[in-house]
């Protein structure tokens, strides 16, 4: 196994559980725009994709003004209706805890910067990442844009680095550029979907990620 000198993470789906508040939101915001509501899963298909091509992808508008009024209604309920915090998948904290001692740790998301750093301080994780990049400074995944970015900063290579993530979206901009992947079978795309992008590994669980991560330092 490697020892990766970086691994970055996706966040929602990944490290936190937030798919179903993702999927609820974003048909609501439909009922409140008066727009047909999307299935769960068609709404699952974009987690992952900055928030305002998600949308305009989602809905199949290409009117900003749409998209950016379907914006500000999911922002609406995710923020001010459904305040209920999502938590982190179970085994997330002792496994940041434990890989944090012997590599560096980053997170590459969909969400804004506000968004992630409302998520990090709801866990107390921000201790946990030495880097980050959001939605709103990179191009939106699939682009290798983010990954890029966080090369650049640390001076590593792509062979230093492994991505970390539950979307076709996670694999297609690592797979770009020929840093290793790992796929979890427990966010919002289908392990058959993961497996096109011939990840390192699979894994099911946050445990045996935990130990696929691990491995490599022992």
């Amino acid at each position: 196994m490697k020892a990766y000198k970086l691994i970055i993470f996706d966040w929602d789906g990944t490290l936190m559980d937030s798919a179903h508040k993702i999927i609820t939101c974003m048909q609501q915001a439909a009922i409140s725009c008066e727009l047909p509501v999307p299935s769960a899963s068609a709404v699952a298909h974009i987690i992952g994709i900055s928030l305002q091509p998600a949308i305009a992808q989602l809905f199949n508008v290409t009117d900003e003004k749409v998209v950016d009024r379907l914006v500000e209604a999911y922002k609406h309920h995710y923020l001010s209706v459904d305040t209920t915090p999502c938590p982190l998948f179970d085994g997330v904290q002792p496994m940041l805890g434990q890989l944090a001692t012997h590599t560096q740790l980053a997170v590459a998301t969909g969400k804004a910067r506000r968004g992630l750093e409302r998520a990090w301080k709801g866990t107390d994780t921000a201790k946990y990442f030495d880097h980050s990049i959001c939605a709103d400074e990179s191009e939106s995944k699939p682009s290798p844009a983010m990954l890029r970015t966080l090369l650049e900063r640390t001076g590593l290579s792509a062979q230093d680095a492994v991505m970390v993530g539950d979307t076709s979206y996670d694999m297609q901009m690592a797979q770009a550029l020929g840093m290793d992947r790992v796929a979890v079978s427990y966010g919002v795309h289908t392990p058959e979907l993961l497996q096109q992008f011939t990840p390192s590994a699979l894994v099911d669980d946050i445990s045996e990620l935990a130990d696929f991560l691990c491995a490599g330092y022992r």
